[in-house]
């Protein structure tokens, strides 16, 4: 055989290769974006304008994470924090308004002293989507109940609803990934 059939043969084959393989390690990429972000990837890639920009956010985000010195709690300051969502609960049943108002800053407090930033609503998001991608969408309701709350337009129930949306990020950022803590109902 001829080098040039050589050629000709080889090239497609090692072309066919390295498409296959750059296609397995997207899909492995993909497949790990997934798992990492839950809900939160789809979301994402509906808001973007291409799955590969939203995977490049994503991606972005895990770096800013990844520098981020997120920590664990000592038990004296999870002690504190869960006596004082068990107040904020108390509370609710006098002063539902001003128990959801307190309990937005109870979990930043509790982000901040984890070691999230907590310069914005958009970026804690961001931020907080890495690990705890699963429970995003009840801080974004809870965040949209204190906000109607500020304007004295939320309900009682959608108060409620508010401090259990809460209660879900704050349990998963009081446990540190470990497993769940567990508080009474609101």
């Amino acid at each position: 055989m001829s080098t040039g059939t050589l050629l000709a043969i080889i090239i497609p084959i090692v072309v066919v290769l390295v498409l296959v393989a750059v296609a397995v390690s997207m899909l492995r990429r993909r497949s790990h974006l997934r798992e990492r972000f839950g809900p939160e990837y789809e979301r994402t890639v509906e808001g973007s304008d291409s799955r590969l920009a939203a995977e490049r956010e994503l991606r972005s985000r895990e770096r800013r994470h990844d520098a981020l010195e997120i920590k664990p709690l000592p038990d004296a300051a999870r002690d504190r924090y869960t006596q004082e969502w068990t107040g904020l609960q108390q509370e609710f049943v006098d002063r539902p308004e001003d128990a959801v108002h307190d309990a937005d800053r109870l979990v930043t407090s509790l982000m901040h002293e984890r070691g999230y930033p907590t310069e914005g609503f958009e970026q804690q998001m961001r931020d907080l989507s890495v690990e705890h991608g699963r429970t995003l969408e009840h801080y974004r309701a809870a965040h949209e109940v204190e906000g109607l709350s500020t304007r004295s337009r939320a309900t009682t129930e959608q108060l409620r609803g508010a401090m259990v949306h809460y209660r879900a990020l704050f349990d998963e950022l009081l446990a540190d990934g470990g497993g769940r803590a567990q508080h009474s109902r609101t």
